[in-house]
């Protein structure tokens, strides 16, 4: 019973039969550039008396005496009773072109009694078989382990440039650190030796105009500059990160296995970090007064905008450049928005979300049956601040309509729903919580996370923080 199940799996893996006669093979033989195999009565066939032609299934060109046995396909339909070969071969004649007999049809008497297998020869063809198979393996394992090390040998090289630029940028960093230090001393021993002559300094001022005594400090001016740099810096820095992401997320994604990004999108990486950085950096995570409400909660695929991209474990959404490889869903936004999978109908829930990575951007909450085509905060049933970039403005929207909130742009969102009381509030997280709006939700009906992105800022991102409960 256990030789019969294998044999199965064996027909069901393997395609033993020719292309050109639909049956199993008889006397294979491999064709030299392709690799294709057919039986060697209807590849001398298909030459029709012709020294050189093209194969059959791939048109590459082959010639008659370059044809080699191909002992494996030999062994191994050989292996396969010859009451399966009949009823098989009932089952295909059924279904054979008009044009395809099979090759001991066609064949003369003495081709027949040439092509019948010894059944003696069957163990040595096995052996040498089993031999030619060993030998494929150790040259695939041979050649995956090259592989391999070019690969780890690649990925090495961008890790030392990444991390030699790293250690460039931060020595950079230290060092005008140090330089406008020492700016600001001398101005600071400058200054005391002049306190020690306050005569000469009133005399000396009392000639000067009024507004040149009060001119800014150079040391104001030195932290300005430096302020300046390392912003430039943080910046760049920034703009690589977001661009690396792009590569692997979206240009060759395709190329590469589907992993799950969720270590490359915490706001730092742990693989360089010193345990004192680490600590100063850690993941993002929600940790606030609202946290024993916290809400882990992660974008549904069902319900993104094709052109958005989610990672990190469903904690991120980002603005592609091409459409996502998502399943049909009826559900799905035709606008750059996107829905969470997790809804609330009762009690208090709280969720965070990093706005920095975007210049455009709505966080807010809705009900289920928002439109595809209805942006946040449009419609009777969702409500959200957002934030335009070119306008610099950050408002609260709620029936299509527009409260103008006089505040700068949070680089993280805190949302608190609070279902009794029936308010949803949005917070700006700093190191505390600055209340930016609330809004008076009048539905008894399950609300769900829903955010919307600016649609032609190309890697601008949102990310949802992770639940932290006290």
């Amino acid at each position: 019973m256990a030789a019969a199940i294998d044999l199965e799996r064996l027909l069901g893996a393997l395609d033993l039969s020719c292309a050109c006669c639909l049956q199993y093979f008889t006397e294979p033989v491999r064709l030299p550039g392709c690799g294709h195999s057919f039986c060697r009565g209807c590849i001398g066939r298909h030459c029709s008396g012709r020294q050189r032609a093209a194969c059959p299934l791939c048109r590459e060109g082959f010639e008659l005496k370059d044809l080699r046995p191909n002992r494996e396909l030999v062994a191994l339909v050989n292996l396969i009773p010859q009451e399966v070969k009949e009823k098989e071969l009932e089952t295909r004649g059924e279904r054979k072109p008009s044009g395809a007999v099979a090759c001991n049809d066609r064949s003369s008497p003495g081709e027949k009694e040439e092509g019948t297998w010894d059944i003696s020869k069957q163990p040595e063809v096995t052996a040498e078989t089993i031999e030619l198979l060993r030998k494929d393996l150790s040259e695939a394992k041979e050649y995956a382990s090259l592989i391999k090390s070019q690969i780890t040998k690649d990925f090495c090289c961008m890790k030392e440039y990444v991390e030699r630029q790293q250690k460039n940028t931060l020595m950079f960093i230290e060092q005008e650190q140090k330089a406008a230090q020492q700016k600001i001393e001398g101005t600071i021993r400058q200054l005391s030796v002049e306190v020690n002559k306050p005569t000469d300094l009133k005399a000396q001022t009392s000639n000067l105009p009024e507004r040149q005594k009060y001119k800014g400090s150079p040391s104001t001016t030195t932290k300005i500059t430096l302020d300046e740099k390392l912003n430039a810096i943080k910046s760049a820095v920034e703009d690589l990160k977001r661009k690396l992401e792009f590569l692997l997320v979206e240009k060759y994604a395709r190329q590469f296995p589907p992993v799950q990004l969720a270590d490359f999108h915490q706001e730092t990486s742990v693989c360089s970090l010193s345990p004192e950085a680490a600590a100063e950096n850690p993941e993002p995570r929600i940790s606030s007064q609202f946290s024993q409400w916290a809400d882990d909660v992660t974008f549904d695929l069902t319900r993104v905008y094709e052109r958005l991209a989610i990672t990190a474990q469903n904690r991120r959404v980002m603005v592609s450049s091409h459409p996502g490889d998502y399943e049909p869903s009826p559900n799905r936004f035709c606008i750059s928005q996107v829905m969470c999978s997790q809804s609330f109908s009762t009690g208090c829930h709280y969720w965070e979300v990093i706005t920095k990575d975007s210049d455009g951007w709505a966080v807010g909450v809705a009900h289920e049956t928002i439109g595809k085509k209805d942006k946040l905060g449009r419609t009777e049933h969702s409500w959200c601040v957002e934030w335009l970039g070119p306008k610099k403005q950050l408002s609260a929207w709620h029936r299509n309509q527009e409260t103008l909130l006089q505040k700068d742009k949070p680089l993280k969102v805190g949302v608190f729903l609070e279902l009794q009381k029936k308010t949803v509030s949005f917070y700006s997280i700093t190191d505390k919580e600055m209340l930016l709006h609330t809004f008076e939700i009048n539905t008894s009906n399950p609300l769900y996370p829903a955010f919307w992105l600016y649609s032609l800022e190309r890697n601008g991102s949102l990310t949802i923080c992770h639940a932290n409960r006290r």
